[in-house]
């Protein structure tokens, strides 16, 4: 900036600063924040909900879903058999799973997992809620429900890091899908056999051709049709649901 005669005052000849060039705030709250020095807890001090609802907090009726499956902090003397640990980018984040492997594995092709991923597809292992364990950070979460478009924890929802934005998870009414790449020791082949997915989901909305001989459901796995890997066409009547309801009418 380069100073103008106008910029000095006539009286005092005191230097009077612009409005671009001043402090942020002056305000008690904001040198607070500005001192805090919790290590742990990168985004914030942790006693005040940040826009994503999450907080430190558990005096609050909105608070109660620390109490709850998959939030809830399991003490060191519960029994909760770690298997493996995960976390975010920034490790603020981090997580324990009592799961040796997941229930399922699967690849999403569905535009919402290309949007929010920024990725060609979702690689997703489900779980129970009980199966996680939040060792640091979960009131550093934020939520966000991509069928509202809005930041309110309504199930089905993503859940993120609220410092970093990595995708922790999608949590669902009953489950969890958790995101492989985020596992300590996945790139070992114990972790590569345990989450290995077993179908790709919503193969028409493919970005990539990937011809692994997985099957290719049209939607949903196993509540779809089939898609042909080398065409990626849907072939009707290949729904394994349909034939299992097929069955069991004629039984």
């Amino acid at each position: 900036m380069v100073l103008r005669p106008h910029h000095f005052s006539a009286v005092s000849k005191r230097i009077i600063t612009p409005a671009f060039t001043r402090p942020l705030s002056t305000s008690p709250r904001f040198f607070k924040m500005a001192d805090h020095k919790n290590e742990n807890n990168k985004r914030s001090r942790g006693d005040e909900p940040h826009q994503y609802q999450a907080s430190s907090r558990t005096d609050r009726e909105e608070d109660q879903w620390k109490f709850r499956a998959p939030y809830k902090i399991h003490d060191k003397g519960e029994n909760f058999d770690v298997k493996w640990k995960g976390k975010c980018h920034c490790g603020a984040v981090q997580y324990e799973l009592s799961r040796e492997k997941p229930l399922a594995s699967k690849y999403c092709h569905c535009t919402t997992c290309q949007r929010m991923h920024g990725a060609p597809f979702q690689w997703a292992a489900i779980f129970h809620k009980e199966d996680i364990n939040f060792t640091n950070g979960h009131h550093d979460l934020g939520w966000y429900d991509p069928t509202a478009k809005s930041t309110t924890h309504h199930l089905p929802c993503k859940v993120q890091c609220a410092y970093c934005r990595t995708p922790i998870m999608d949590e669902g009414r009953n489950m969890i899908l958790l995101f492989p790449t985020l596992i300590e020791g996945i790139n070992t082949k114990k972790g590569r056999e345990a989450f290995a997915a077993q179908c790709h989901m919503f193969y028409p909305q493919r970005v990539v051709d990937i011809k692994d001989g997985l099957p290719k459901f049209s939607r949903l796995a196993d509540e779809s049709d089939l898609c042909d890997e080398e065409t990626g066409q849907v072939m009707e009547g290949t729904n394994p649901k349909k034939d299992k309801e097929k069955e069991k009418k004629k039984e």
